[in-house]
């Protein structure tokens, strides 16, 4: 398997907050998602990714070569997303195509970037500052997607933005992912957007890696019983991930293979297994 990104051991100190020993790929060809609350280290990550921070140790490598080694033509097959507006404010569309076009060169197709100004409805004439939240994203994809990138980084993409416009954005993701060339990681809070999209899941909790797995084989790794206190202080205790109660029952996210499979459970969601591996902060 060649690996489009790969993080090995990463460490990284602040202070009150560290990144430890942090490793995870993302096969060529695949969409792997980065989840985790605010001030996990996604972001601390992703711009050592893009070396704007600088690990205290281990080693990052993007198609398959340390960071250092990536010349001009590797970078420009690197497209990057960011939350936060990523233009000056001034600029209209017509604008940000001419800075482009100079930053990258001959990598950048202004006929695909072209088509997605139609696709996405973004007028060239309209300064960026009176664009909404998604269109401001819009134009960012557009312009990650017409230098002829094959790794997406993007952070927190889909933050804020309205679930239509969070669709469309997934759409276009998985048909880049179409390429066996293209690769995506992405980073998000928001659990379902990732459920739908991903391939590989990366769980970072407190700066530490607690998962890093395909998204399915998590997903049937894990059951949800719901019944008493009583029922469920009678399950084999090493199978428990974690418990929560309300007025009406009392749940347990149970390890499968360690539960006789005679006990009902339920189908987890990808958010609820994150939720209880959260708060018990590490799996069975």
């Amino acid at each position: 398997m060649i690996n489009a990104i790969e993080l090995k051991h990463i460490c990284k100190n602040y202070g009150r907050f560290s990144l430890q020993d942090v490793s995870l790929c993302v096969p060529q060809g695949s969409i792997v998602g980065l989840v985790g609350e605010n001030g996990a280290g996604k972001s601390t990550l992703i711009k050592m990714m893009l070396s704007l921070r600088q690990a205290d140790s281990g080693e990052i490598q993007l198609f398959q070569k340390p960071l250092q080694s990536l010349t001009r033509s590797d970078r420009e097959k690197i497209g990057v997303v960011f939350d936060e507006g990523c233009f000056p404010d001034s600029f209209t569309v017509k604008q940000v195509r001419e800075l482009m076009h100079r930053a990258f060169d001959k990598a950048w197709d202004d006929r695909i970037f072209s088509d997605y100004l139609v696709q996405f409805a973004l007028p060239e004439q309209e300064v960026y500052s009176k664009f909404s939240k998604g269109m401001k994203m819009k134009l960012a994809i557009a312009v990650a997607l017409s230098h002829h990138a094959q790794i997406l980084i993007l952070d927190e993409a889909t933050s804020g933005l309205d679930p239509f416009i969070r669709e469309e954005i997934i759409g276009i993701l998985s048909e880049f992912t179409r390429n066996p060339e293209n690769s995506i990681l992405i980073s998000s809070h928001i659990v379902t957007d990732l459920e739908k999209l991903c391939d590989y899941i990366a769980f970072l909790h407190n700066g530490r890696m607690i998962v890093f797995e395909e998204k399915d084989a998590l997903i049937e790794q894990y059951g949800l019983f719901t019944g008493s206190a009583d029922e469920i202080a009678a399950l084999p205790a090493e199978a428990i991930i974690g418990i929560r109660e309300n007025k009406y029952a009392v749940q347990a996210l149970l390890a499968r293979s360690k539960v006789d499979k005679s006990i009902p459970l339920e189908k987890c969601s990808l958010e609820e297994i994150i939720i209880f591996l959260s708060k018990s902060e590490g799996i069975a």
